[in-house]
């Protein structure tokens, strides 16, 4: 057992893990700016093999562990947090103005599960405030770009919103997701209707063109998708040329949790995140790579609590793999673990 879970996580997991979530984030900041922090920090958790280095959709990534979106919404600890040994981080999900997002409480442990429930509701201070945190960009990783659309919009106005993020964010990430499949936010519904999709990715492909360097762009799915859908998928990526998909988001099935059902009343709707998820999410990867024969890249996220789970993504299909969940219960050791465990496969 490390450190981080026989003492840390005990001791974060008696409070409230939003309020926990940003204490860890203060936390972070004033240890990083103490001189030799971030330099010891790289040494303890980063591993450096130029075998680990992946070239996907034009990128060059270190090695194939990124942050998921989500943990930094806002882009103010990309920079601290690449010294945990991330690969990638992908910030947000990022909207065009700042929103509050839902009522809280709206973030839930199941400690028995190893999972999450939120429904934060897109919680984020908007595209120009990511934008000013990074302008301080120390170019230490790959930062991803994941937008969405504000909550109370008309319908008319969804492309809009997206464009507006992507023409903002552009200049400062080096790839783009398209977040079409959050279940936290309302009015989500046509953003898993093909026909909408394929319009949202041409309008946002024609902005991307018109710019002097291209960013590639992926779509963010739901676990939840069954085999037609996802058949769905694999032609929307044939008929866009979208650069990949990341599999997947949160799910809204509460199948097989230890959890009573008096606990998942209390807690109420919400995107299911963790252990729970990470076999599903397998089987979308594998469905997506298999039906395409493997025609596009994948990133795999889901369930990514030890490094064996990591491999099982490879293995499915995943080019590359994201933490988030399994980051807060299984501490930044995993990173390390994960990258270390591929190696060994090299």
């Amino acid at each position: 057992m490390s450190f981080y879970k026989t003492i840390i996580r005990p001791i974060f997991f008696q409070f409230d893990p939003e309020k926990v979530h940003y204490f860890t984030f203060d936390m972070i900041k004033i240890l990083s700016k103490i001189p030799g922090v971030s330099a010891l920090t790289r040494s303890i958790y980063k591993v450096d093999d130029v075998k680990l280095h992946k070239e996907l959709f034009g990128i060059t990534f270190e090695n194939p562990v990124g942050l998921a979106a989500g943990f930094d919404k806002n882009a103010v600890l990309f920079n601290e947090l690449a010294d945990y040994g991330f690969g990638f981080i992908e910030i947000g999900t990022v909207t065009p103005k700042g929103q509050e997002g839902n009522p809280k409480k709206r973030l839930f442990r199941l400690k028995d599960d190893q999972g999450i429930i939120n429904r934060m509701g897109f919680n984020n201070n908007g595209v120009e405030a990511a934008i000013e945190n990074l302008k301080k960009n120390k170019g230490k990783v790959i930062v991803g770009g994941n937008i969405g659309k504000n909550t109370n919009i008309a319908t008319e106005q969804y492309t809009q919103d997206y464009c507006d993020v992507f023409k903002a964010l552009h200049p400062y990430v080096d790839y783009f997701v398209l977040n079409v499949s959050c279940p936290n936010v309302s009015s989500h519904a046509k953003l898993g209707d093909k026909d909408y999709l394929l319009e949202l990715i041409a309008a946002v492909q024609k902005l991307n063109n018109a710019e002097n360097e291209q960013r590639p762009i992926l779509l963010k799915i739901a676990p939840d998708l069954n085999n037609q859908q996802l058949d769905e998928i694999v032609e929307l990526v044939a008929e866009t040329k979208i650069d990949g998909v990341i599999a997947s988001n949160t799910s809204v099935n509460r199948e097989g949790l230890k959890a009573t059902d008096k606990r998942l009343t209390e807690i109420g709707n919400g995107g299911l995140s963790g252990l729970p998820i990470k076999d599903r999410s397998t089987a979308t990867i594998k469905y997506l790579a298999d039906t395409s024969n493997k025609s596009f890249p994948i990133i795999g996220v889901g369930g990514i609590h030890s490094a064996q789970d990591a491999l099982d993504k490879i293995a499915a299909g995943a080019d590359l793999v994201q933490v988030y969940t399994g980051f807060i219960y299984e501490g930044p050791g995993l990173v390390k673990k994960i990258n270390k465990a591929i190696l060994k496969t090299l």
